[in-house]
């Protein structure tokens, strides 16, 4: 999901289970591909995965869907999910994905330059999602399959389903161990399944390993982890909230833990008394460091003062992907335990 500076906004809330632990476990006893097949099961299609036809999948949102199997022309709706395709080898399914209108951004707005090279992707590909949903776009691309997350509305789905005719799967992980479900369930679509167990067992060890790293730790720094910044101070991840998730996996204790809302904007004040060790802020997306040090109060911070101070992608940080876990977790741990090497 995209961020700006001047509007932040707040990635979709999450939060945190303990499952993912059963997966590092498995992967220390050498039975991963096993462990990822019992996520695959969850999503289990009432149809044959080795069998060109239709499959019924339930998805995220708890919907039953009927989708093709191994369909050849996709519309993806989400930077996340786009992640996953791009892991499994499905790049050339994808003939469209998310963008807000040209004038607010377009392709650029939700798709870092990154991703657009990396993903080879333009804006011919534009499906526009904001500010508001544009149907004729999707339509003209003619997907067979729709895969999105919950930047559309659930009304804006039955409008693709009922109005277009074609079937929408939502991808919106609740926990991090959320995220090899869906792997396996896209694996499962179009015929990909070694291929997203192989990924799961990757996923599955960079938890392990993280909740190793941090487990006997004798205390846990108390840190801000910022994704946005404007004149009245710094937005951040409340309780219950995926970026919660991550500082918890990664050995911190975050200042905005003890918020009323899941994404609280703290004041300067608010962030020199609660007066973190670390900061990390996001960046991409309009925002660098340079942004952040323009922000309220900046240099009186004693993290920056002591130059305890990082920048990683806010993809990193507010994406539910696999690179989330094989990317942000570690530049995670290395800003807040950095003697750990």
């Amino acid at each position: 999901m995209s961020l700006n500076g001047t509007s932040p906004v707040p990635p979709p809330r999450r939060t945190i289970a303990l499952s993912w632990f059963v997966v590092g476990m498995l992967v220390v006893a050498g039975v991963a591909i096993a462990g990822t097949a019992a996520y695959a099961a969850l999503r289990a299609p009432s149809g044959s995965a080795a069998t060109p036809g239709n499959l019924t999948v339930t998805d995220d949102l708890g919907r039953s869907v009927v989708v093709p199997f191994d369909p050849k022309r996709v519309a993806v709706l989400s930077p996340s999910i786009m992640d996953i395709m791009f892991r499994l080898g499905l790049r050339s399914h994808v003939v469209g994905v998310d963008c807000y209108a040209a004038a607010d951004g377009g392709l650029a707005d939700d798709y870092s330059s990154d991703q657009v090279a990396l993903w080879n992707l333009s804006s011919s590909m534009c499906v526009q999602v904001g500010p508001t949903f544009a149907p004729e776009m999707l339509e003209n691309l003619t997907p067979q399959l729709v895969l999105a997350s919950t930047i559309i509305s659930v009304a804006e789905v039955e409008t693709i389903s009922s109005t277009l005719g074609i079937p929408v799967v939502m991808l919106q992980p609740p926990t991090l161990s959320g995220i090899l479900v869906d792997d396996a369930l896209v694996g499962t679509i179009f015929g990909v399944t070694s291929v997203a167990a192989a990924l799961d067992a990757r996923l599955a060890v960079e938890l392990y390993n993280a909740t190793e790293l941090t487990g006997n730790l004798p205390s846990l720094p108390t840190v801000l982890v910022t994704y946005s910044v404007d004149g009245n101070g710094y937005w951040t991840f409340g309780p219950g909230t995926f970026g919660e998730s991550l500082i918890e996996i990664a050995g911190a204790t975050s200042i905005g833990a003890t918020a009323t809302t899941p994404y609280p904007e703290l004041s300067p004040a608010q962030v020199l008394v609660a007066n973190p060790s670390v900061i990390v802020y996001g960046v991409g997306y309009g925002l660098n460091e340079t942004t952040y040090a323009g922000g309220p109060l900046w240099s009186e911070f004693s993290a920056v003062k002591a130059g305890n101070l990082t920048g990683i992608d806010s993809n990193w940080l507010t994406e539910p992907d696999p690179t989330m876990i094989l990317e942000g977790i570690p530049a995670l741990l290395a800003a807040f335990h950095p003697a750990l090497g």
